[in-house]
């Protein structure tokens, strides 16, 4: 007898907008995996409640979406180095009553880049938002040496903490706009990736240069009028929304929940089949 195994999102009303249920689904059916994939949204007073009910329900393994990558980590049993340093856990595997997180969201920005063939040995990162997402990206950076990292974030408290725990330097947009960044690849990893989410975050884009600027990468998908896709485009540089890393994070993801290696682009396939 074959034993339906049974995987989820937690996050808030994000939860139930992200792709990942649809993607995991299409997949298990395709290598013929028994399992279920659903999203649940959780309330913020309701992390703990929501990892118990991984033991109590007998979930086998879990990812975590905004804004909870950090908040459930008091509730793990067992961290992975990764998860610990960069402070976020995107990925839940359970082993009877402990709770093992990790983050893929990490290891697939840096197989995003070995796949485009991007080496950030050496080169200048400029990183917009200071969440779970861009402490996935700094530690990632850090770890290929990249030869300077700003993080530009909106909550100076934030950036300090990521610049404290994992690297980098604070710049702002303030800075950036009187001197020009010389960044080599730029990665946004806040909410905003069209003009209706901030005009004026759109205005100071449109101005600015980014002369030294080989690539663009948008942890965002399925944004209309993408505003860091237009400026690629304008810079004539390679462009990657955040569907190839959400492929190449779901395929590590995999791998940890039930030991099998899924090549990336069958996730990708199935994402854009959604």
């Amino acid at each position: 007898m074959v034993t339906m195994k049974i995987f989820c999102i937690l996050g808030d009303e994000r939860a139930f907008r992200t792709k990942s249920p649809n993607m995991f689904s299409t997949v298990f059916k395709r290598i013929g995996i028994s399992a279920a994939y659903v999203p649940f949204k959780v309330f913020p007073d309701q992390v703990g409640a929501a990892m118990q009910s991984l033991k109590s329900l007998n979930i086998d393994g879990a990812n975590v979406t905004m804004p909870y990558k950090s908040s459930v980590i008091p509730h793990m049993n067992i961290l992975s180095e990764g998860a610990n340093i960069i402070g976020a856990v995107n990925t839940i595997i359970r082993n009877g009553q402990e709770l093992k997180g990790y983050n893929t969201n990490a290891i697939g920005f840096m197989d995003t880049l070995e796949e485009r063939n991007f080496n950030v040995t050496n080169k200048k990162a400029l990183v917009f938002g200071s969440g779970g997402g861009a402490r996935a990206v700094v530690f990632i950076l850090n770890w290929l040496r990249a030869a300077s990292i700003q993080i530009s974030g909106r909550t100076a408290p934030r950036v300090d903490d990521i610049i404290r725990k994992i690297g980098g330097n604070a710049t702002s947009l303030e800075i950036m706009a009187k001197d020009a960044s010389e960044a080599n690849i730029i990665i946004n990893t806040t909410p905003i990736s069209s003009p209706d989410d901030s005009p004026e975050f759109t205005q100071f884009m449109e101005r600015q240069d980014f002369k030294e600027c080989e690539m663009i990468l948008d942890l965002n998908y399925g944004h209309q009028d993408n505003i860091w896709q237009a400026k690629a485009k304008k810079l004539g540089v390679p462009f990657i929304d955040g569907l190839t890393p959400l492929a190449h994070s779901a395929r590590r993801t995999l791998l940890l929940w039930t030991k099998i290696d899924v090549e990336a682009s069958e996730f990708l396939r199935a994402l854009e089949a959604i």
